[in-house]
């Protein structure tokens, strides 16, 4: 499947030099808003399931989502696998030419209602917790909302994730508010047997449940951080 057309209509300005694009469902008129979901992907190999996690993410109603990519996390998946928008690093450098430009990272923090890292990766969290922002993904987090929700799945090697300083770093995102959602115990890709895979695929069979059945005006980001559904 080709990614989307659809990008972010406050974006949309900033990129004359670009096909003409379908406008998003968020700026159609007499249209009730949908929820955005922006999911951060890191270099895990877990990043692998990127194109299963956005798949399942658009099968909840009412839902638009837009992925935040680092470098390092393209070498996993496909780009065309992923039906929705995909911003990098480039795309920030390449829309901000002088003042007045749209800042990419600050536009992606307003247009999200909840963003989700999954997989988080040791060095990400490591970025994250000491406040780092050298990429565009760490920016937006940096910039995050915290009034808003924000998730993350730590992913890494089994060893990595009993170092010391991983309990740390994951005790410090907490700190600011952020939500954790647990590892899963699994055979990982290297042969080790281990809790450090990403909980993600488990907690998105909970939220499809959650989500239909709640009622439509119920808030969905109060339906996603819930306690007991993750």
């Amino acid at each position: 499947m080709e990614p989307s057309p659809c990008r972010l209509p406050e974006l949309e300005a900033a990129r004359p030099h670009m096909e003409a694009r379908a406008s998003c469902p968020a700026a159609a008129p007499l249209v009730e808003r949908q929820f955005h979901v922006l999911v951060g992907v890191t270099g895990s190999v877990a990043a692998l399931k990127l194109p299963l996690l956005v798949s399942r993410l658009l099968d909840i109603p009412g839902l638009e989502v837009a992925v935040v990519t680092t470098e390092r996390a393209k070498h996993f998946y496909t780009p065309q696998d992923v039906p929705v928008t995909l911003y990098s690093d480039a795309d920030e450098w390449e829309m901000w030419k002088r003042r007045s430009d749209p800042v990419l990272h600050i536009d992606l923090r307003k247009w999200a209602d909840l963003m989700l890292v999954a997989p988080l990766d040791a060095n990400t969290l490591g970025k994250v917790a000491s406040g780092i922002c050298d990429n565009l993904l760490t920016c937006v987090i940096r910039a995050w909302d915290r009034s808003k929700p924000l998730l993350f799945c730590p992913a890494m090697n089994t060893a990595m994730w009993e170092h010391p300083i991983t309990a740390q770093q994951v005790g410090q995102l907490k700190a600011f508010g952020y939500v954790e959602i647990p590892c899963v115990a699994k055979k990982l890709v290297c042969g080790d047997q281990g809790s450090s895979q990403p909980g993600a695929e488990a907690w998105m069979n909970a939220q499809q449940d959650r989500m239909f059945q709640q009622p439509p005006t119920r808030s969905k980001a109060q339906i996603f951080v819930k306690p007991g559904g993750l």
